[in-house]
This record gives structure tokens, C-alpha cells and sequence, in this order.
């Protein structure tokens, strides 16, 4: 049953799936849910996790509790017996439009057909479509940022620029020269191309922007707004594609209606109770690459009712965290065996601490390093080497840092 206030307008949602009624969508998942377990029992990957398991039997979230969590770590031990993909897909990954590299590294497969990544509800929820033109400034190299929102662009009517990071007085030139109308990229890299701008005299048509891979600070957002452009999040990883994302009402975040998410005890498969803190586990419903339990890391809470916006699925509270140390500075993820490399890559470091902060509306990196003479410079290359973006390098004397268990310290408020 839809919700009444939609009756008359499905257009500004991407299909009617997102009206469905709580028991619509319930019984939709008990007949997927069980055909895409049976297609990851299939799989040389999930040989040891789903062996014996019956696939009738897990039909909805609470079933799912029942089965093993899979983590990142999992998907790295995986593709090293199963190269490249971990046998955890329906395809080889020659039969892939794309093969991307993240840090690890993990190699994930991407596929071009309609809406792969799930992408296009979110861009339909900021009134993406026909008409548009995208200015995507998300990475094209090797990680798969890039492709998600351009098959989500390609899948709502949108044409795309494929701008990339960096350059930013090029990316200025081009928005002005081409009428770019949404910006989609990494939430502070837009202020840098308005600022741009402004410096270099030059008017901009943006009035919508798509964003993720890093906090959306509520200054942010206002002073965007203060600007003519309505900017929206979504909630996605480079495994599973696109999770939930905000809607114009910009209560919480409305779950995808291709995955089944569950909130458990950090470290564990536990659910936690509702309404509680815990980390984001993801169950996709995408048949060539049937992820089943994927601990994405990630903490957050579901919220109760439905958005005012008339979409009933699930709500969460969006990004709250790491269930670890893991932190995303500048749209990347830092992880603490990045730390112990730039440690053991250089005899003269004792101990390091990354340190994110921000400053105005950027991420900062600041990496401090005990460390008994060696070269700073030198140093600073390595940073760059290992945890693959710039940051500043501040070397003290050994015994100077915390003695907390910390390897990565985020200062940053999400208030």
C-alpha cells in the first residue's frame, strides 16, 4: 500500500518498490533471499561459511542472524585463494564490465547494466534526471567511486562529465563551459571548485549535489544551501554499491531497496536492540555478486517510523563511526595496518599516530611520528606511499605521544 500523500505523484520516486508496505516488501525478500543464498552456496567462496546451511530457511533479516558475518579481512584471505575475486561471484571476472583495485588490496568487479550499483534512487531523490548534466567528481582510477555514480547518472537520464579529483581550475572551466547543473563527489571538494570560482570571477549553474565518501557537516550543507544548491548524501562502499541515502525530508537515511541491512554488536553477528548503536551489516540482493552478511565497519543506529518524504523502508541514523579505527580522511579510508607499514617502512620511527582534524571545511591529515633523527622528508613521502594522500608530518620525541591503544585519533565533531 502506498503512502497516501503519493497516490498521485510516483514520478518523483524511482519505482514503486519504495512505496511498498512494510508486508509487500517482507514477502518480496522471503522469495529472494532464499534463491540468492542458494546462489552464494554455489560459489568456491562461501564453501566453508554456507555449507549445510537450507536456503527456505533464511527468508528475512531475523533468519539471516543465524549465519556467519563476513568481513573485509575475509574477502583479502578469499582472493588469495581464489584470485581475483575471491569466488564469491556468479561471473568470472572476465565476464565484468569493470575490475577495480582498493586498498588492501581488494579487487571488486562492477557491471554497467541498468542501475548495477543502485546508485540511480539516490540521484532521483535529488531530482537527478533528464535534463542534467553531472559534474562527477568522484575518482576514475582504480577504485570504483567514479563508475557507481556515473551508472546511477546513466541510469536516471543524466548526462555525465567525468571530471575526476584535482585540477580544480580546470573543473571550474568545465562546469561553466558545458552548464554542469549537479555536482557528485566528496562533500568539501565542492567548496573548493566554488571558491574557485569566486576567485576566478566565474559564475556556476549547480543547484544540486550528490555526495559521499566522507561527513556531510551541517555548515557544510548550509553553506551550500546558502548558495542555491541542495546537497544530499548517500551511504555506499566500494563492495557493496549503494546501501541508503538521504531524501529530500533529510531525516536519516532511507535503506536501498536491493539489500537487507541489520545493525549488530561491533565484532560480532548479534543484532543489537532497536533503535541502539552498532555496526552496519550488509546482505545484497545482486545476483553477480551475492555478498551475505558483510560487515562493512561502519556503526549506526535504525530509526523508528517512516520518512515524511512517503519512502517506507528502513531508516538509519547514517554514519556514526567506526566499529574500529578504521577512518575515512578525505574520502579515503586510513586503516591502523597502514600505520604499522609507514612504521616498519622506515627503521628510525618508533611509533606513529594519524591525527584527523579539519580545518574550516576540509579534512586535514596530520601523521606524528616518534622517531629517533631521520628525515623528515622523507617521511612525508612514505606517508604518501602508504596511506596514499598527502598529510602533514609532525615528528616528535619517543615517549611523547599517548599511551592509549589509539593509531588513528579523529578530532573531528560530527555535531
Amino acid at each position: 500500500m502506498r503512502h497516501p500523500s503519493e497516490e498521485s505523484d510516483m514520478s518523483k520516486y524511482f519505482d514503486d518498490l519504495e512505496t511498498r508496505s512494510a508486508d509487500e516488501r517482507a514477502a518480496a525478500i522471503a522469495q529472494a533471499l532464499p534463491r540468492q543464498i542458494e546462489r552464494a552456496q554455489a560459489l568456491p567462496g562461501y564453501a566453508a561459511t554456507l555449507s549445510g546451511v537450507d536456503p527456505a530457511a533464511i527468508r528475512g533479516a531475523d533468519d539471516l542472524a543465524t549465519l556467519p558475518v563476513l568481513r573485509k579481512s575475509d574477502l583479502g584471505r578469499a582472493q588469495a585463494a581464489h584470485a581475483p575475486l575471491g569466488g564469491l561471484t556468479t561471473r568470472n571476472a572476465s565476464g565484468f564490465a569493470h575490475v577495480f583495485q582498493s586498498p588492501g588490496p581488494i579487487y571488486e568487479p562492477g557491471g554497467d547494466s541498468h542501475d548495477w550499483w543502485r546508485m540511480g534512487r539516490f540521484l532521483k531523490a535529488c531530482g537527478v534526471g533528464k535534463g542534467d548534466i553531472v559534474q562527477n567528481c568522484f575518482g576514475y582510477h582504480l577504485t570504483p567511486a567514479g563508475m557507481i555514480f556515473e551508472n546511477g547518472a546513466r541510469t536516471v537520464g543524466a548526462a555525465v562529465l567525468p571530471a575526476g579529483t584535482g585540477q580544480t581550475e580546470l573543473q571550474v572551466t568545465a562546469a561553466r563551459d558545458v552548464g554542469a547543473t549537479t555536482y557528485a563527489g566528496t562533500p568539501d571538494y565542492l567548496k573548493v571548485i566554488l571558491d574557485k570560482a569566486e576567485a576566478m570571477g566565474v559564475r556556476l549553474g549547480f543547484t544540486k549535489a550528490a555526495v559521499g565518501g566522507g561527513a556531510l557537516f551541517p555548515s557544510l550543507r548550509q553553506d551550500y544551501a546558502d548558495r542555491g544548491i541542495a546537497c544530499l548524501q548517500c551511504y555506499a562502499t566500494a563492495d557493496l554499491g549503494n546501501i541508503a541515502y538521504e531524501s529530500a525530508a533529510m531525516e536519516g537515511m532511507i535503506v536501498d531497496e536491493q539489500v537487507i541491512v541489520e545493525i549488530v554488536t561491533p565484532g560480532t553477528g548479534t543484532p543489537v536492540a532497536p533503535g541502539e548503536v552498532g555496526e552496519v551489516v550488509v546482505t545484497t540482493l545482486n545476483r553477480d555478486y551475492p555478498l551475505i552478511r558483510f560487515a562493512t565497519g561502519d556503526l549506526s543506529a535504525v530509526m523508528p517510523g517512516e520518512s515524511p518524504c512517503g519512502r517506507t523502508n528502513l531508516r538509519i541514523k547514517g554514519w556514526m563511526g567506526r566499529a574500529d579505527q578504521t577512518t575515512k580522511i578525505k574520502g579515503m579510508f586510513v586503516r591502523p595496518e597502514q600505520v604499522a607499514a609507514l612504521v616498519e617502512k622506515h627503521d628510525e620511527i618508533v611509533k606513529a599516530r594519524v591525527v584527523a582534524s579539519r580545518e574550516g571545511e576540509m579534512d586535514v591529515m596530520t601523521v606524528r611520528i616518534e622517531a629517533e633523527g631521520g628525515d623528515e622528508i622523507s617521511f612525508a613521502r612514505s606517508v604518501i606511499d602508504v596511506l596514499k594522500m598527502k598529510g602533514a608530518v609532525d615528528v616528535v620525541a619517543p615517549g611523547s605521544l599517548p599511551k592509549d591503544g589509539l593509531v588513528i585519533e579523529d578530532q573531528r565533531s560530527y555535531d
